[in-house]
């Protein structure tokens, strides 16, 4: 067994010391070092070449960010942001994710915070990641004309999916099809989330309310917590429900929670589209939207930061185009446009 070397940068001793006690619970994670500020890591990480990095967000000497900033253009590596929960640290570590941080978890608050598991599983997860040095995204260019069609577009992501929406909805125009988004994501980051994406994007983003009719122009993305995200038909509308629920394939909201509920409600009329994420949720949900005759799109492995979720919906069947993450806003938006076939 492969055991996955890791270094851990925070300016709290006695939080590098919950973390180490949190992920040497597992045999598969070594703790190879620990520093205090990003100067320290920098030396630390030419000694030890970890295999990922757990990061703080407020540390002396240099921002956690701006140390990221530079390490994921100078020499990347996966790094797992560990911050608090806070409305501070949802922004602080939204901008992580969007300069490359593989993933986010809440920080620890004692010996026995459930976040402890959590930690270690998105650490393993994360060694794994594609990483590359960051380059500047071209800005998205949406079609300024556009019209949409009869379709509905619903999207699931969760590992890396943060840069991923980011590309996808930003090349949406202000006149997109109903799009419904479940992204794996903290309680208390979807807020921050759906308000940076708002800004991103030329569509109106928000957090999806219970009894939400789904219009054009309008992206609805799941809130993190203790419901799923679904879509219902009511007197010929289309609306959001979200439904109080055990996990869904592992997850709260769940992606499958969603697919299969969009295949139940628009069948023909849906498009999925599954991007990077660890796991298997969504899989058997976009098999469903493709049987009920909907189209499905799917991130390519070269283009995912987790190629588990596409793929997983690959092998089984579910995923009708596999496409590169720059390619599937567009494709999105012309398959919104295609005559519904419909059953005689």
């Amino acid at each position: 067994m492969r055991r996955h070397r890791v270094v851990i940068v925070d300016d709290s001793p006695t939080m590098r010391a919950i973390i180490r006690v949190a992920l040497e619970r597992r045999a598969d994670l070594e703790v190879v070092g620990e520093a205090g500020d990003p100067l320290e890591a920098r030396t630390c990480i030419r000694e030890t070449r970890p295999d990922v990095i757990t990061l703080d967000v407020e540390m002396p000497n240099m921002n956690g960010l701006e140390f990221l900033d530079r390490l994921m253009r100078l020499h990347p590596l996966p790094v797992v942001m560990v911050s608090t929960l806070t409305q501070a640290g949802a922004e602080a570590s939204l901008s992580a994710l969007e300069l490359g941080a593989v993933d986010c978890v809440g920080k620890p608050t004692g010996a026995d915070d459930g976040s402890f598991d959590t930690l270690a599983q998105v650490v393993v997860q994360a060694a794994g990641a594609r990483v590359s040095p960051r380059v500047p995204a071209p800005a998205p260019t949406p079609e300024p004309k556009y019209q949409p069609g009869d379709r509905m577009v619903a999207v699931g992501a969760s590992t890396g999916g943060v840069e991923a929406l980011m590309t996808v909805l930003g090349g949406f125009p202000e006149q997109c099809p109903p799009t419904v988004v479940t992204q794996h994501m903290p309680a208390n980051f979807t807020t921050s989330f759906a308000g940076r994406l708002d800004r991103h994007c030329a569509p109106r983003v928000a957090e999806a309310q219970d009894g939400d009719i789904l219009r054009p122009g309008h992206i609805y993305l799941a809130p993190g917590g203790a419901r799923h995200l679904t879509v219902h038909r009511r007197a010929g509308q289309l609306v959001a429900r979200l439904v109080e629920g055990d996990l869904v394939s592992g997850h709260r909201p769940s992606v499958d929670a969603l697919f299969n509920s969009v295949a139940n409600a628009a069948g023909p009329d849906s498009i999925g589209v599954i991007l990077t994420g660890m796991g298997s949720d969504g899989a058997a949900g976009l098999l469903a939207i493709r049987q009920a005759g909907g189209i499905t799109i799917g991130q390519d492995e070269a283009t995912s930061v987790i190629f588990g979720m596409p793929r997983i919906a690959a092998e089984i069947g579910a995923v009708e185009r596999q496409l590169p993450l720059h390619r599937i806003a567009r494709a999105a938006l012309s398959a919104s446009r295609t005559p519904v076939r419909r059953n005689a």
